[in-house]
């Protein structure tokens, strides 16, 4: 049973991907750990990562925190998370995953030092998230809703290429689900209101920083294939993106030629300090 305020379509558009998107996704980068640890203060007893997807923002915490736990409510997501632990033997004591709900969160009250989520708060209902999120964090503790931009920085062409190829995939998916079916999402660019407005904080901001990773043509591509609009579609009507996918697919190969660059990704991260 889902819990109220938590929509079946948001948690069913990332089945059957994981793969895909745990092999392109950016992981979290290292800064993360610095920025929350100031602010909370002090090395954080126990993290919760949610709507944590396949780890790559949970397993970050494994040396800086006694305990993380990552939270998920998709069970393909939750499964490949769970797959990657049981192959890391050993250095991964503090790290578990949970199947669960930003707003029905398997702590007890004030237990948790700092609560992420990583590619992940657009998606959830945020009134009743962030409520719950409150009631988890310890006094002093830190709430941290951060995203990278779409797309990865690299060449005005393709950029333009990549987002017309999302916007087309959009423009279908309307036109093959029905309303009902639909994932809804809220706005990135009203997290910081939304953290204030719900009067659970009682410090909050926004911190803009950057982080580097390696990127080749078949990552860049892969990034895009690995946007939920995109594997919505993918998986509705397969062909009515082949020809958009192919022209994207050349230029982005035609631009890397082979070559393996250091590419910038730009972060957003919106905080509330309770």
């Amino acid at each position: 049973m889902i819990p109220a305020g938590n929509s079946k379509p948001n948690i069913d558009r990332f089945l059957g991907y994981q793969d895909k998107y745990d092999r392109y996704r950016p992981e979290a980068p290292p800064l993360v750990i610095e920025l929350l640890s100031n602010y909370l203060g002090r090395r954080p007893s126990a993290v919760a990562d949610i709507g944590c997807g396949t780890g790559l923002s949970t397993f970050l915490w494994k040396d800086a925190a006694d305990s993380v736990t990552g939270v998920e409510p998709n069970p393909d997501m939750l499964g490949k998370a769970q797959e990657k632990l049981d192959r890391l033997h050993s250095g991964t004591e503090s790290v578990s995953f949970i199947q669960g709900y930003s707003n029905q969160l398997p702590f007890a009250s004030e237990s948790v030092d700092i609560i992420t989520c990583s590619q992940s708060f657009h998606w959830m209902d945020p009134a009743s998230t962030l409520q719950e999120i409150s009631r988890c964090l310890s006094p002093g503790g830190v709430f941290a809703a951060y995203d990278c931009d779409w797309p990865l920085v690299l060449n005005p062409a393709i950029e333009a290429r990549y987002n017309g190829l999302i916007a087309t995939s959009d423009d279908l998916l309307a036109g093959l689900q029905p309303d009902a079916e639909q994932a809804r999402k809220w706005d990135k660019e009203g997290h910081l209101g939304r953290i204030k407005a719900s009067g659970c904080f009682t410090y909050a901001r926004e911190i803009v920083f950057h982080n580097t990773e390696a990127c080749d043509a078949e990552r860049y591509i892969g990034l895009a294939l690995s946007q939920g609009g995109m594997q919505s579609v993918l998986k509705l009507s397969p062909a009515s993106l082949e020809q958009d996918i192919a022209e994207f697919s050349a230029e982005v190969k035609n631009y890397f030629r082979g070559r393996t660059l250091q590419v910038l990704i730009s972060y957003r991260m919106r905080i509330g300090v309770k």
